[in-house]
């Protein structure tokens, strides 16, 4: 579907030049010559991008009025302001009411255009964004009871409000992401872009152009994240792939909020909250070389450490419970009846964290099992625990009764531990043992206690 773009000036001259390089640029165009022929082309139909003249028929600042009528109806409609009167007062009174650029006449017109492509560029994000959300229902819902989630709640309202970088750490598929995205939602720059530059999966001669963006020879710019993010938050996930001469221009940014495109002279101002996750240890790669320190500081203003699912246990009959529901919404079935206390889930190694989990769920929403027992053999299918089963056994086995007795107690009061948050009573109760002996059996297996 083509864009579509409201041109509105009160000199003919003006409007068939914009309306040509429009045309010609692939793009669908309406015409205005007055304030009140805008006005009514704007109640007929929203455009994707408007060009409003300052000053028109009814006033010296029609174009202003015009610019908070479009805004009225739709905030993310891009509004780039032109005018044969410009002023300093004139520019900070429209970028007020949200204009997008402003432009003095006569134009540039390869100058206008890249701020139309810019804008045009911005509405392709908006509606990415909000096309990834819906589609990741889940994305600003942290499920959990752990000690650990507990946390992340707390540490993320605390954060939401500042402007300070945050560099959360955990395994992959535990919640890193999410956790950037509910700070953003939460934050004064949750009606601003929030961008996302994995650098785990780019090509190490992309990750500039990525970044930065590029000023091309024909006069055309693509932008890269810094820009796309700008006065929203910009995520770079697995920070610690990115190359050591890409994070020391990664520092400058940091320092002097600005940078230069590829190829580009003009220094672009750029306002954006950083946060940055990594699944690798960051101190053990300054150690080693890989990152530097003084970036590893810039970033590492606030930190937030997810733990990997099989460490929060007690985590996960609610997440079943959660993704249950939404899952059977999203494909419109009946609610999934999956025990939380399925054994062969409490016990399985959750190599690929919450993502895993819900991917099983999704899995057994697919197949729609018609019974308990037929959703307990796609678990087990799936979890492949008689395999892992097979090596308890096997390892047992080999080893005389007392030590495979004391090796099965210890993974088992591990897992009712980490089930029940680390609460000795309710463990005690659950397992048929008195406090104060549960206390000692878990001392004399060695088992740290925890809260």
């Amino acid at each position: 579907m083509a864009i579509e773009i409201l041109i509105v000036d009160d000199n003919s001259d003006i409007r068939n030049i914009l309306n040509e390089l429009l045309t010609d640029s692939g793009y669908k165009t309406r015409v205005a010559a007055n304030y009140n022929q805008a006005l009514s082309e704007i109640d007929k139909k929203i455009p994707d991008v408007a060009i409003l003249d300052v000053k028109l028929d009814k006033g010296d600042n029609d174009g202003i009025e015009l610019l908070s009528h479009i805004k009225s109806k739709n905030k993310d409609v891009p509004v780039i302001i032109i005018t044969g009167h410009a002023n300093v007062e004139m520019a900070i009174n429209s970028l007020k009411h949200g204009a997008f650029e402003f432009i003095e006449k006569p134009f540039d017109q390869a100058r206008l255009l890249n701020f139309i492509n810019r804008a045009v560029e911005n509405i392709s994000l908006k509606s990415q964004n909000k096309e990834y959300e819906n589609k990741l229902f889940y994305s600003y819902e942290l499920i959990g009871s752990s000690k650990n989630i507990s946390t992340i709640r707390d540490q993320i309202e605390k954060i939401s409000i500042t402007e300070s970088r945050v560099l959360i750490n955990g395994p992959s598929g535990s919640g890193k992401e999410l956790i950037a995205r509910k700070i953003h939602k939460k934050s004064k720059r949750n009606k601003k872009p929030f961008v996302i530059l994995n650098g785990a999966l780019l090509d190490s001669n992309k990750y500039e152009l990525e970044l930065f963006g590029e000023e091309k020879d024909n006069g055309s710019i693509s932008y890269g994240a810094l820009e796309k993010a700008n006065q929203g938050t910009l995520l770079i996930d697995q920070v610690s792939e990115i190359p050591l001469e890409i994070q020391s221009k990664i520092l400058r940014v940091l320092t002097d909020q600005k940078f230069k495109r590829l190829n580009g002279n003009e220094a672009i101002n750029v306002d954006v909250r950083l946060i940055c996750s990594s699944s690798k240890d960051l101190k053990e790669e300054v150690k080693i070389g890989n990152f530097r320190e003084d970036l590893y500081h810039r970033l590492n203003v606030f930190e937030i450490n997810i733990k990997s699912l099989n460490e929060r246990i007690a985590d996960i009959p609610l997440l079943i419970k959660y993704f249950s529901k939404k899952i059977a919404e999203n494909y419109k079935i009946k609610e999934l009846e999956i025990d939380d206390n399925d054994s062969y889930i409490l016990n399985h190694s959750w190599q690929g964290n919450v993502r895993e989990l819900r991917n099983l769920i999704e899995r057994i929403a697919i197949l729609q099992p018609e019974s308990k027992d037929k959703i307990s053999v796609i678990i087990k299918e799936s979890l492949k625990i008689d395999k892992y089963d097979d090596k308890i056994v096997e390892s047992s086995l080999s080893v005389p009764l007392k030590e495979a007795r004391e090796k099965f107690e210890k993974e088992y009061l591990t897992i009712q531990l980490k089930k029940f948050n680390g609460n000795i009573s309710k463990t005690a109760n659950f397992v048929g043992m008195e406090r104060s002996a549960l206390h000692r059996k878990l001392k004399g297996l060695g088992i740290k206690e925890f809260n």
